[in-house]
């Protein structure tokens, strides 16, 4: 049960305890009551009646059994009887009351409950800028990783108490608020942070296409400013994301097709796609071109009809097996089986193919495929499917071509969408490139930066990201080109380690790999590649007015105010 209300442990502890409490008040009500009536003696040894005030002085620490004396004189029998009464009394009540208290403390309501306060007090608390992360599986785990590196907040919610625990054993920076609870509901992502002016995003990364689309329904229509990403495999479900207006919906399977097809017509730009969207820090391992010729598809399920229309659309010649016949009629020559033993993949002319895809939903027969087919063919492309991250052991000793991973497509689409939006229509130049310009940019990037994964990241240039040089340019300042401002703020006649990709302008038009002397313009957004030392020297210049006009002009300005006094004091 969720409390979006603050005030919901204290109502649940008063509710629950309210029997014992009234227990306790009874008994110390009729105890200080039963001692004003018994008669007593006074000091002079007159009888008296003892006080009310005195009554509850005396039950007040003797029934919560922090000491016994009579007072303020010598209790008399009846009133030494009436207190053996009240002593007894209180023992039960208060058996009664922590009796209760620890039935309330293991309550999964409770327990429930104290974890969702404690999780919106941590998220109302949460001053800096943050991502809600909807499911934390395979991929909300590598995403979570990869934004914590750059320093960057998590929010996450997760149904699964196991996978929700497992935040705490993965050594990351920055503590991350997590809830156990359904994140279709839209007070859960109320809870979570979705309409703070903090929150820069939604990710909906559950296993659930249904759940996904509840998540997309509930930001379009209580936060429509922010970016929701969403994965889904089903096409009905993706299209009625679409309809409500989500602008990022992610199909693993399909997102490979596209990068299988990319491969087969344009192999440079697939790599140089590779190496701007990977984790930064990761090596990208340069692999073989896949073939032209025949491909064996073992499986034809959702992820089996997307990649056999790749590669159809690329002229590729496509067999298939599966124990059943094609759904849907395809023109496709099918062969019964399942790829793991040698008979189906003969009777397939395995011999002859040039590539073999394992795209079934079972990973130890899509091993046993990929090992059956390369014995019987050595030179095969091999592209294999990965069902779960549990069995990456297993998938990392064999050695695939084409690994499929869902989790691994999926975060790496989400963190460029998230941290560069800039880079898909870059990337969408890249895809309709031609080969031999892809190759030369290829050779020259990675000849520069290596084939490890470069930092890649977008400014803008105005009062917030790029003050100083916003100041310069507005209302009509100098001509600022890209090789003037990227130069290194301790010594100017040296370049940054960085390149710029794409610029687009506030009027729609767009720049894709200027030239040194293109004239930057206040509202510019720039798509950079370098390294993180470059990112750091740029953020200076950008944000610093004495470093930026020592990059453009040369003149070293002191940085303090006393001692730029000084200075213009000794030039006169």
């Amino acid at each position: 049960m969720i409390y979006s209300r603050h005030r919901g442990v204290i109502f649940l502890v008063l509710r629950r305890m309210r029997a014992p409490l009234a227990a306790l008040i009874t008994i110390f009500a009729i105890s200080v009551l039963g001692l004003t009536i018994v008669p007593g003696v006074d000091a002079n040894g007159e009888p008296a009646r003892m006080s009310f005030f005195h009554a509850f002085y005396f039950i007040s620490y003797t029934a919560t059994t922090i000491g016994f004396g009579e007072v303020p004189t010598t209790f008399t029998e009846a009133q030494r009887m009436w207190v053996i009464v009240c002593i007894y009394l209180s023992v039960l009540g208060w058996a009664y009351a922590i009796g209760s208290l620890f039935a309330l403390l293991q309550n999964k309501t409770f327990q429930n409950a104290l974890r969702t306060e404690r999780f919106a007090g941590e998220v109302r608390r949460l001053s800096e800028p943050f991502y809600l992360l909807c499911g934390y599986g395979e991929t909300g785990r590598l995403v979570t990783r990869a934004l914590d590196h750059m320093g960057m907040r998590v929010v996450a919610i997760e149904i699964e108490p196991r996978k929700a625990a497992e935040l705490d054993l993965h050594g990351l920076f920055a503590d991350v608020p997590a809830l156990v609870a359904d994140a279709g509901q839209p007070d859960v992502l109320r809870l979570a942070g979705l309409e703070k002016p903090e929150c820069l995003g939604v990710m909906a990364l559950t296993n659930n296409d249904e759940t996904n689309l509840a998540i997309a329904i509930a930001t379009r229509l209580l936060a429509p400013k922010l970016p929701a990403l969403c994965r889904c495999q089903s096409v009905e479900v993706a299209a009625n994301m679409a309809s409500f207006g989500t602008r990022h919906i992610i199909n693993p399977f399909e997102k490979f097709g596209e990068y299988l097809a990319l491969a087969l017509h344009s192999p440079s730009a697939f790599h140089l796609l590779e190496w701007l969207t990977g984790i930064t820090g990761n090596e990208v391992k340069p692999h073989r071109d896949p073939p032209r010729g025949t491909w064996v598809l073992c499986g034809y399920g959702d992820f089996g009809r997307l990649l056999a229309r790749a590669l159809d659309e690329e002229g590729m010649t496509v067999t298939l097996i599966d124990r059943e016949p094609p759904p849907d009629g395809t023109r496709y020559r099918w062969v019964r089986g399942d790829g793991t033993g040698a008979p189906a993949l003969l009777e397939a002319d395995i011999k002859s193919a040039c590539g073999v895809v394992a795209c079934t939903g079972n990973d130890v027969n899509n091993l046993s495929i990929c090992v059956t087919a390369r014995e019987l063919n050595p030179d095969l492309f091999v592209v294999v499917r990965q069902n779960h991250f549990s069995n990456n052991p297993l998938f990392q000793a064999f050695d695939s071509d084409a690994p499929v991973v869902p989790s691994r497509i999926i975060a790496h689409e989400c963190l460029a969408i998230l941290t560069t939006p800039l880079l898909a229509p870059f990337l969408d130049h890249l895809k309709a490139s031609r080969e031999d310009w892809a190759s030369r940019l290829l050779q020259r990037l990675t000849g520069r930066f290596g084939w490890r994964v470069p930092p890649v990241w977008s400014v803008r240039i105005n009062a917030r990201e790029a003050p100083a040089l916003f100041a310069l340019l507005m209302p009509a300042g100098p001509e600022v080109t890209l090789d003037a401002l990227m130069r290194d703020h301790a010594k100017r006649e040296l370049s940054l380690d960085c390149e710029a990709l794409y610029i687009s302008r506030d009027d729609g038009s767009s720049t894709l790999l200027p030239s040194p002397d293109y004239a930057i313009r206040p509202g510019d957004e720039l798509l950079l590649v370098g390294t993180r030392q470059a990112r750091n020297h740029l953020a200076l210049t950008l944000e610093n007015p004495n470093t930026l006009d020592y990059v453009l002009t040369g003149n070293d300005m002191p940085g303090g105010w006393i001692w730029q006094r000084l200075s213009r004091r000794h030039e006169t």
